[in-house]
């Protein structure tokens, strides 16, 4: 289940979300600094987080799945397009970041949605996923958008990733400030976000993991039972037998 682009979209410009943007974006440009001459795609409800990248960036594409639908965004140069999460229009090995946000928890298949990111993603290239925390209070309020679908924890999210043949390589949580309305608490968010994050910090409101693709290797042939099934020289086949006849004479 996915919310509607309009409900997101009225989120993130109420204190809540311009809050929850400020915070997560942050996070997510610790990890990105530098985006300069990529091509960068963000699925699922992306938008609000691609302006500090697409400054720098080739070209940033924000797609949003058929069932949230679209809005217009105004995010500069950024084109918008709605697909289908089994079966990205793009060609392979296309972008060389992915920006993963309200898409994963909400998706129909989360399998078939992650090999599609994985054929979209260069070989070189990095996804960020952002996904909510399920130990915390934005997967649980009605009132925060990531308490909507699935939440996840950790684990959950590594198995995911590498059966999808990503390695994940960074993690981080975001989103310690509790998903409450008012404007005091937007304007002392920042400070909020720093206290609880030290007190608390396995209960940041979402997962932010950075993964690499990774190229499936083959599954390893069954190693041969070696070990004879005959207990002395005598029962052995007459090769073998003859040859450790020669080896002990040898000796």
């Amino acid at each position: 289940m996915l919310l509607d682009a309009a409900e997101l979209a009225d989120f993130y410009e109420g204190p809540l979300g311009l809050l929850t943007r400020r915070i997560v974006a942050r996070q997510l440009r610790m990890l990105w600094p530098d985006t300069k001459n990529l091509r960068l795609l963000g699925y699922g409800f992306a938008v609000p987080y691609l302006r500090p990248f697409q400054i720098d960036a080739e070209r940033a594409v924000a797609a949003m799945p058929a069932q949230q639908g679209v809005v217009a965004w105004p995010v500069g140069k950024v084109l918008t397009t709605l697909t289908d999460e089994s079966a990205l229009p793009f060609p392979d090995a296309f972008f060389d970041r992915v920006l993963v946000v309200h898409g994963l928890e909400g998706a129909d298949a989360i399998r078939p949605l992650l090999r599609q990111l994985w054929r979209v993603l260069a070989p070189e290239g990095r996804m960020l996923l952002v996904a909510p925390n399920r130990t915390s209070l934005w997967a649980q309020l009605e009132r925060s958008p990531f308490a909507v679908g699935r939440p996840f924890s950790r684990g959950e999210l590594d198995r995911l990733l590498r059966g999808a043949l990503f390695e994940p390589v960074a993690w981080d949580r975001a989103l310690y400030v509790p998903p409450f309305r008012g404007r005091r608490l937007a304007r002392a968010g920042a400070g909020w976000e720093r206290l609880l994050r030290r007190l608390f910090p396995a209960l940041g409101g979402v997962h932010l993991v950075e993964a690499t693709k990774t190229i499936y290797a083959g599954t390893p042939a069954p190693v041969a039972n070696t070990v004879p099934k005959w207990k002395t020289v005598r029962d052995a086949p007459v090769s073998l037998r003859d040859g450790a006849s020669r080896a002990s004479h040898d000796a």
